[in-house]
């Protein structure tokens, strides 16, 4: 159904070169070369250019292949739709950022599907900006993201509310006080989320709301992985922030100690996005539902 051209577009993007799309696509070099031939002239644009003997996109050339990913991404999806039809399966890809990744919605996500015979998620992890990016070229159906950006083609469902917190060791000097102020952790080695982290993201905004900046802390290390930080944390190399609601099973076990910092308002929401024709959403409000019973009874406890 997929012309064969958009895939002899992708794949000589892919690899950079005509003949090695060709053994890719089990065709000839000829015909590869026809098929970028043919797709130029119908759209009156050159896609590809030669600089220094090596191939490269053009802008306009860029512009068609975020298209022709996308077309791919649709198919893929109308295929696996089908196949879930006959076999009376829910699949879905949702994307998920580090933060999420640590809280309670995978295990949330988790036990859904373990009591929902029939449905099928895979999680894929990443920034903010990439699972934008992927639920815009189709590659997933849905993301759980903190905070919104205002675009008419995504809708937002509110999960759940969360802040950021300094989060240290049980050891720490600042572990039985009930606030820090700001000027206390200039003292202290940070041990951050990597800068395009919406976490280090928020936390840098914060501290410009009050005419200070990230240079005037000791960021001693830059982790990506959460569980890394905490790790370290528990064992006294460091302080950070993080949200609370990735810490929520080492506070309980009292392996860390989370407290607030005075001025600084960190809040954010965490949200469900999704396109406009996503036709799940009687799914996402029972994985609510499962998620705030979780919640209530981890408050409980």
């Amino acid at each position: 159904m997929l012309d064969s051209k958009i895939y002899s577009l992708l794949k000589v993007y892919e690899t950079g070169n005509y003949t090695r799309a060709a053994n890719a696509l089990s065709l000839t070099q000829p015909a590869v070369s026809q098929h970028i031939r043919a797709l130029e002239a119908e759209l009156g644009v050159h896609l590809f250019e030669r600089i220094n003997n090596e191939l490269h996109v053009t802008n306009e050339g860029r512009v068609v292949v975020d298209y022709a990913q996308r077309m791919l991404s649709l198919y893929n999806m109308l295929l696996r739709d089908l196949n879930n039809e006959k076999k009376q399966i829910t699949a879905l890809t949702v994307g998920i950022t580090h933060t999420a990744e640590s809280n309670a919605i995978a295990e949330t996500l988790a036990r859904y599907v373990s009591t929902h015979e029939g449905v099928n998620i895979k999680m894929r992890t990443g920034t903010v900006e990439n699972l934008y990016h992927m639920l815009s070229n189709f590659e997933i159906d849905f993301a759980v993201v903190e905070g919104k950006v205002n675009s008419p083609s995504f809708r937002y469902l509110l999960l759940d509310t969360d802040s950021l917190v300094l989060v240290v060791s049980p050891t720490h000097r600042l572990a039985g006080r009930s606030v820090v102020k700001i000027n206390e952790l200039k003292k202290e080695k940070l041990i951050l989320r990597l800068p395009d982290s919406s976490t280090s993201k928020l936390f840098v905004s914060s501290l410009l709301s009050k005419n200070l900046s990230i240079d005037d802390f000791n960021v001693v290390l830059e982790v990506d992985n959460i569980a890394t930080i905490k790790d370290l944390i528990r064992r006294d190399f460091g302080v950070s922030i993080l949200p609370k609601s990735a810490c929520m099973d080492e506070l309980r076990k009292k392996k860390i100690v989370a407290l607030p910092i005075e001025d600084l308002n960190m809040v954010r929401e965490i949200n469900f996005i999704y396109s406009k024709d996503f036709a799940h959403q009687d799914l996402l409000r029972d994985i609510m539902r499962d998620y705030n019973e979780m919640q209530g009874a981890a408050k409980s406890i």
